[in-house]
């Protein structure tokens, strides 16, 4: 018997994107679980913390994927201690070679190549049709692996690698930040429970290049960054 729904796996970061793809899976699929990814990053225990509690929330299963062993091949400031995560006038989101000198200090090698390859298996395992991940047409133009050639070219793999041909779907691929935020709204994303900050603090930066983005696309909606990230504690 064919189901109503597609069944997908979520990944999520609890940041702006995954979660919005989350909520826009929950409306069109059957969400089989949520993954979210620990590979020793400095906002780690935040980003676990609070997709744990979206999908608890939602009530969808929840699983931690742990990869300790990022740190071997990779020296990025979202990682190492001892590198400084670019934040305050070292950004210039509106300049992209700026933004493009900048990226390379938080760039992990095929960190979603492998995140969307575990996910993968997790789909197949679990028998979904689709992964989603949460990608932006703004952060494309700094990071490749946040783009449609991207999941176009994993698509053509899994149909080697899944027995099920699992597809790679992104609700947010072909949108800004600020148009994310404006369909959020619609779909009731709870701000206040995200974590879109390359930190682990008792709230949101808001200096880092991530949370300068997501202040600007809440600015442009008529939402108050510093009002939300009061709630956040």
């Amino acid at each position: 018997m064919p189901r109503a729904k597609p069944a997908a796996v979520v990944l999520l970061s609890s940041g702006l994107d995954s979660t919005y793809g989350f909520l826009h899976a929950l409306a069109d699929y059957e969400v089989k679980m949520v993954l979210t990814f620990d590979y020793g990053q400095k906002a780690a225990v935040r980003e676990v913390e609070r997709s744990r509690g979206l999908a608890k929330l939602y009530g969808c299963r929840f699983e931690l994927v742990e990869l300790p062993w990022f740190h071997v091949f990779t020296r990025t400031s979202l990682i190492d201690l001892a590198a400084m995560i670019p934040t305050g006038g070292d950004v210039a989101i509106d300049d992209l070679k700026r933004s493009q000198a900048t990226a390379k200090n938080v760039w992990v090698p095929n960190r979603n190549g492998i995140f969307l390859n575990i996910a993968a298996g997790f789909a197949e395992g679990f028998d979904a049709d689709f992964v989603v991940p949460g990608f932006n047409i703004e952060e494309a133009q700094t990071f490749p692996d946040n783009s449609a050639a991207f999941l176009s070219t994993l698509d053509q793999c899994w149909t080697y690698s899944t027995s099920r041909r699992v597809q790679a779907k992104c609700f947010s691929l072909d949108m800004n930040k600020t148009e994310i935020v404006a369909r959020s709204i619609e779909l009731g994303v709870p701000f206040h429970n995200l974590w879109p900050c390359y930190f682990a603090g008792a709230q949101w930066c808001g200096e880092c290049e991530s949370c300068q983005r997501f202040k600007r696309a809440l600015t442009a909606n008529g939402l108050a960054f510093t009002e939300l990230r009061e709630r956040t504690q």
